[in-house]
């Protein structure tokens, strides 16, 4: 679908003969001398590179419609991670290149959004924490309470996060997903 530069809006994905981009700004600029132009700044979905984009104004581009859907994850084949779709109940196997950073943070049964644009999956949404079993780490030891220490910990899905010291094997911790940083123990 063709659309205007003068209708960019902010969160707009555009096809453009680059890739697929997402509209994180723009400006309609009008000099006093010559014609109006848009200057815009995009984000490859795919690769997350920025990109400074300037055009005429009222240059038509491609809009790329992406469809967003709630999927529950299922399990693990290979490399890959198989879906569901929680109102179809349809399966779609994703390569973890497709998930980007969100593979880590996923165990079985959780719920993410996933971002689909013909047919591909080009990214996946999950929520802004998540509660993951710590699987090993060194034991807390009574009194060692040192403010602001941390250690290692492997977590289920084999992310390595640093939390503090009284955290042991078996604990469930809350993990940030956009920082992959330690929260708090759930």
């Amino acid at each position: 679908m063709a659309v205007s530069t003068n209708d960019l809006k902010n969160g707009m994905t555009l096809d453009l003969p680059d890739g697929l981009f997402s509209v994180v700004e723009f400006q309609h600029v009008k000099p006093g001398k010559g014609g109006a132009f848009v200057r815009t700044k995009l984000k490859n979905i795919r690769t997350g590179a920025v990109l400074d984009r300037t055009w005429r104004a009222d240059e038509k581009l491609e809009q790329a419609i992406i469809d967003k859907r709630d999927m529950q994850f299922l399990y693990r084949d290979g490399t890959d991670y198989v879906f569901m779709d929680t109102t179809s109940y349809e399966q779609l196997t994703v390569s973890a290149e497709a998930l980007g950073g969100a593979a880590q943070f996923l165990k079985e049964s959780d719920t993410a959004t996933l971002s689909l644009y013909g047919g591909e999956v080009v990214g996946g949404d999950l929520p802004a924490a998540v509660e993951l079993t710590v699987t090993e780490t060194e034991p807390g030891i009574q009194g060692d309470r040192v403010s602001g220490a941390r250690k290692p910990a492997t977590l289920q899905t084999g992310l390595v996060i640093q939390v503090p010291l009284f955290i042991n094997p078996g604990d469930l911790v809350k993990v940030d997903t956009r920082t992959g940083e330690y929260l708090t123990r759930a």
